[in-house]
Order: structure tokens, then sequence, then C-alpha cells
């Protein structure tokens, strides 16, 4: 077992590496083997204030630090995972039951996303403005909003906690990180030795591994934040939503999607089964991406659902470790259960296993399903797991129709031979985002990302990212007196 399950099962409040006293302890479990990783005693709302006040103490000192030096943080963070790569993927096949597929491909965005925050840094300019006064120079400036809160979720828990932490430690900001509690070393304690060992000033990134259970709504409706970043699900992401706003604090919601993709008649079929495949069992299906749903024209259907099929079958199960394995474990017990049952549900309404895959403790085989009534509540719910729904359809408008007809709007692609033809047809979708001849599971440092719908408000990534996670100052100069009616 890796030392990090040692040596970082700890809070990281104030630059110190301190337990909890909260009066119950976290247990971090391998999904795969039920391997007990580390017991983590569960920081106290005490402890919660106590990391905000923290990062408000430290957060002017470095938002007045010239972002030159800032930028060296993160050009060392940068260089910290790159020397510690292969440790890390380690502790993400553990900790997540992640495949080394997924954790090759989650610590090259990490990466990406951590050069971006290298520029980042040194984007932020301001703008001087007319006015209609004469002598009134109107000057602009991009400030840091203070503090920010950032709750990372369980299945991509290091990229997503530094998507958020990176760009806003960058921007000028402090940072109180709450990683999942299926996730605490990989989405919080690690990312808080990569930031200390860079030389990130105490204070300025802390890490409090709890529960609701424990805390409450402590974390969203603490005074010292001006931003909550929540990614996770949109039932939790609604509550995150309606306490910040009560709180006059702002939030940005990555939240989940029920994304569809679309093969069209011209489509390259081979092509579009391997993204399809992708698309849908990478990382488990675990993915707010993932194509939930695969509709197909009706005219090559038949061709589709057979390659498609087999190469479902072709998917190893089994232990992460296995440079072969590319479905491992579901992050627990309780998902596993969960999509047994939506399987079964479907089965039930009258759907048509096309391969029914069994459970196994935490392995949940593939499964396709097909001839799902129309009217099924499984079609316009997200399902966070192994389980593709195959759908018919008669020409576009009809493929539009059926790709609209859910709560969410995160991603999606289409596959045509006629570019164009494929952007129209993205035109169509009320979706954050829509990809043409590709996978649905896309993210980019420069390019925004966010959804629409249940999936989310706000977006990250790029310029986006600095709108997220500052605020505009208006600094007016009157040059010469102004003229006062009394």
């Amino acid at each position: 077992m890796s030392s990090y399950f040692t040596d970082l099962a700890q809070q990281y409040i104030d630059g110190e590496w301190r337990p909890g006293t909260g009066s119950w302890d976290i247990i971090d479990f391998n999904p795969f083997d039920d391997e007990k990783l580390a017991s983590i005693t569960i920081a106290t709302v005490d402890e919660v204030d106590e990391a905000y006040q923290a990062a408000a103490r430290a957060q002017q000192e470095w938002a007045a630090t010239n972002p030159y030096a800032r930028r060296g943080v993160f050009e060392k963070a940068l260089r910290l995972i790159e020397e510690r790569e292969q440790e890390i993927a380690e502790v993400i096949i553990a900790e997540l039951g992640g495949t080394r597929l997924k954790a090759g491909f989650e610590l090259h965005l990490a990466k990406e996303f951590l050069r971006e925050s290298i520029n980042l840094a040194l984007r932020p300019e301001g703008r001087i403005l007319p006015s209609p006064v004469d002598g009134k120079e109107n000057r602009l400036y991009r400030v840091p909003v203070g503090v920010v809160g950032v709750i990372s979720p369980f299945n991509f828990p290091f990229l997503l906690s530094i998507k958020s932490v990176a760009p806003a430690l960058a921007l000028g900001n402090a940072v109180v990180l709450k990683p999942h509690q299926n996730t605490p070393i990989v989405g919080g304690s690690l990312v808080a030795k990569i930031f200390e060992d860079a030389g990130l000033p105490g204070g300025l990134l802390n890490v409090v591994i709890t529960d609701i259970a424990e805390i409450g709504d402590a974390f969203i409706e603490h005074p010292v934040p001006k931003v909550i970043s929540f990614t996770g699900s949109d039932k939790v992401g609604r509550h995150v939503a309606t306490v910040c706003a009560a709180n006059f604090k702002r939030s940005v919601l990555e939240l989940g999607g029920n994304s569809a993709l679309v093969v069209l008649d011209d489509a390259d079929i081979d092509y579009a089964v391997d993204a399809a495949v992708f698309s849908r069992y990478v990382h488990q299906g675990q993915v707010c991406m993932a194509a939930n749903r695969v509709l197909v024209d009706r005219s090559i259907a038949e061709e589709f659902t057979e390659k498609f099929v087999a190469k479902v079958r072709t998917l190893k199960v089994g232990d992460p470790r296995d440079p072969e394995t590319i479905i491992g474990p579901v992050i627990n017990s309780s998902q596993a259960d969960a999509l047994s049952a939506v399987v079964e549900q479907a089965i039930a309404e009258g759907a048509t296993a096309l391969v029914h895959g069994t459970t196994t403790d935490n392995l949940v085989e593939p499964s396709v399903l097909t001839d799902l009534p129309a009217d099924s509540a499984l079609l316009r719910q997200e399902v966070f797991g192994p389980v593709a729904f195959l759908i018919p359809f008669e020409g576009e408008e009809e493929a539009v129709r059926i790709v609209n007809d859910t709560p969410y709007g995160l991603s999606g692609a289409v596959h045509t031979g006629d570019i164009e033809r494929g952007v129209n047809f993205a035109k169509q979708i009320d979706t954050g985002m829509f990809h043409v001849n590709d996978g649905t599971v896309h993210d980019e440092p420069l390019v925004p990302f966010g959804g629409e719908k249940h999936s989310g408000i706000g977006r990250l990534n790029g310029d986006t990212t600095a709108d997220a996670f500052t605020t505009l100052k208006w600094i007016s100069v009157q040059h010469g007196r102004s003229g006062f009616p009394f």
C-alpha cells in the first residue's frame, strides 16, 4: 500500500497536517478488493471555520504577490506531478478502482490544466472605459474574489480538484477544498501535498475531509468564501445553489448529464461504434459526459448494433491494476446495487438485453439494452455506470426530439459523413457542449466547459475560469472638478 495512504490521512489546515477532531472516522476502501487504505478522523464545523479563516488571512498577501512569482508555484507543481506520475497513478488505481488507462487519462488532463493555470496567473487585465462626463477616467480592475470553496467528486477527483483549485490560486485567491468521502486522498490530501511541496505558502490551500452528517451546510454557508465550485449530482447541486443564493455568494455548478451519441444514416459505422463504446464505458461509465443513450438511424441500426454488441463483449472486466482491464469496479456497493436495479427495471419494462452483465461485488459487467419503451423514466435520467441504451430513430427530426427529451444538457455527439450536417444537428440540441464525429467525453483547458438545464450553472476553463474566480471593480478618477446640482 502506498505511503500516501498513511502519510496523508489527515486534515491540512493553515499549512499544518493534523487529525480531525470529529467523533468518527471516514474509512477509505479500495473498491476492487475492499482493502482498507486509510482511516481519517473527520473535520468538524470548528475545523471548517479554522480552514476558512486561515484562507482569508493568507489571501491578501498572496493577491498582492507579483503574478510572475505566483506562477512559479504552478510550474513547480507541474514538475512534481511529472516526477511522481507513476506513484500517483497507483494511488488513483487503488482509491478509485480506475484502470491504468483511466489513471493515465486523468493525469494527462490534470497536467494540461496546470499548464493553463501557469498562464492564467498573468491573464487578468484591466480596462479603461470612456465616460460621458468630461474629465472622468473609468478604470475597470479584475480582482480575486478572495476565498473559493471547492467540492470535488469521486470519479475524476485529482483532475476535478485541480481544475478549480489551481486556477483559483493562480488568480490570487485562497481555497478550501472538500474532497468526496470516497476519494479523500486523491481528491484532497494529495493535491495539498503537491502544492505544499511546490512552495505554496501555508493557509492558501486547506483541505477538510468531512461529511455533511457532521458539518451540515457549514462548508457552503460560511461567510468567508465568495464562490463555491461544486462538481457532483444535480440533486446536491440544486441544494448548493439554493444555499449559496440565500447567502449572497456565487456558485459554479458542474453537474450530471444524460448525453446522447447519435449515428446518422451516412456515418462511418465502424468509427461510430468505437466512439460510442468509449463514450459509454470509459471509467465504468462513471463520467458525467458519458453517452447514456446511443441513437442510431433505423436504416443502419442492424449493422451498428451487431458491431456495437460485439465490441462490448470484448471489454475485459476485472482488476484495475491489470493493464488489459477496461472495466474496473464502480466506486462502492451502493452504486453497484443501483446499476443492477436499473438493468432489472429496464427488462421489467420490456427492454431486450443484448448484453446482460452480471454484478460481482463492485464489478459491474457491461450491459446493452434496447427496445426500452419511449416513456421510460430511465431514458431521461443519468445512469452512472456501464449500461447502454440503444435507441433507433427515423430521420433527424425524431433524433433531435429524443436527444432533447431529458432534463439534462451537458454533452453529446453526432456521427455523419457531412460535417455541416453534423454542425446543424448540434445547433438544435439544448446542451452546453456537442461534438461532431467524435466521442462525448472531452475537456480542454481553453474551451468553456459546462452544461444547460439540470447539468449546471456557469462555465470553467480558459477565460470563463477567470470570470468564475474573479470579480470586476470600477474605480473612477475625476480630472478637474465635477459640477453638482446642489
